[in-house]
């Protein structure tokens, strides 16, 4: 009976949880599967998403690749004061663009086929807040002019990176959003939280589904081939854990795998829909059983960099042309005991989601 033929015989090693999970050191655990496509020295890449995207866009920088960045800021201003104003976080000052639906909609506002009706937040001190980018200013703008400058400058820049970039890498993070109940305008925070004042009225929960979420890829990919024909777009679904869930009765760990079940699910639609559009598993590697949660440091959300670099190391051997030789496998940083902590092994990203539980902290 063992000597029959069947079609699990001709499968290769990743097919099989033993051989390519079980079976092999934690921080070599490999689940890229055929990945068809290659980044060179020469390749623009630009990024964007949730905070999760930083350390990409800081791992491509670091081994020399060519990190498209549209708005670096002033030539005159030092790296601390770019750095302090959230210059080159991104490709473009956009600060976290948490969901597909916020992705498409700053495209449409880049390209001018979508202008929002809610312009501006205006604070008690009288200092003013771009909705669409309220933690992008530290202190916000000094005048409503002042801001719609910047913005007119931030639009251009984003669609210059539109145009010019080789492929695009969009890390999703969430379902859950808050919009305007006038025109479906999406922020990147609920109103109230950093900037503005939250109104039931005017602003109401979404919390999208799979097929919100592949409407919403599918537009603009279709769109990003408009401008650009040339661009290849990479998904990737943020291991990072919501901060809080605004969905009635639920549990933030339910919350939590719903919303990253979505995201990954229309990751893997896009995927079948799309020649250009690739899935990479960042997600897999941080969250998956072989890590046994020591990708997490001890808040249980923010990612280690023992995580980061396995991710980066699976990256660079699968998605660009750096010799396979250099990149080395990352083994899981153990949890430290003394006086010592796994948090220290964490590399701080601008992480604006973080807000939402500033009150309770």
């Amino acid at each position: 009976m063992s000597g029959k033929q069947h079609p699990y015989k001709a499968l290769s090693e990743k097919a099989f949880w033993r051989r390519s999970v079980a079976g092999v050191a934690p921080g070599a655990v490999d689940p890229v599967g055929r990945f068809a496509l290659r980044i060179t020295k020469a390749t623009k890449v630009a990024t964007a998403g949730s905070c999760f995207a930083q350390h990409i866009a800081r791992h491509l920088s670091a081994l020399g690749f060519n990190y498209l960045v549209t708005e670096p800021g002033h030539p005159i201003l030092t790296e601390t004061v770019r750095a302090r104003n959230n210059y080159g976080l991104f490709s473009a000052r956009y600060g976290n663009i948490y969901t597909a639906r916020q992705l498409g909609q700053l495209f449409k506002r880049a390209h001018g086929t979508f202008v929002p009706r809610e312009d501006c937040w205006i604070e008690e001190d009288g200092t003013v807040r771009d909705p669409f980018r309220p933690t992008s200013q530290p202190g916000g703008f000094l005048s409503q002019d002042e801001m719609r400058l910047d913005r007119r400058q931030h639009l251009a820049a984003v669609r210059r990176m539109f145009a010019d970039l080789d492929v695009f890498v969009f890390t999703l993070g969430l379902t859950e959003c808050w919009a305007s109940r006038i025109d479906g305008a999406v922020f990147p925070l609920c109103p109230g939280v950093e900037g503005g004042q939250f109104d039931p009225d005017r602003h109401v929960y979404v919390n999208q589904t799979v097929e919100d979420v592949i409407v919403d890829l599918s537009d603009f990919v279709l769109g990003l081939k408009a401008v650009n024909p040339r661009a290849e777009v990479v998904l990737t679904v943020s291991p990072v854990p919501l901060a809080a869930t605004a969905e009635a009765q639920a549990h933030v760990l339910s919350a939590t795998t719903y919303s990253k079940s979505v995201l990954r699910v229309a990751a893997e639609m896009l995927t079948k829909r799309f020649a250009n559009v690739h899935y990479f598993p960042s997600y897999e590697i941080i969250t998956g059983a072989h890590a046994r949660g020591s990708y997490f440091a001890e808040d249980l959300r923010s990612v280690t960099e023992s995580g980061v670099s396995h991710v980066m190391t699976m990256f660079t051997r699968h998605a660009t042309d750096y010799d396979p030789a250099e990149v080395t496998v990352v083994a899981p940083v153990a949890p430290k005991v003394g006086t010592l902590s796994l948090a220290e092994q964490v590399v701080q990203v601008e992480c604006d989601e973080a807000l939402l539980d500033r009150q309770t902290r």
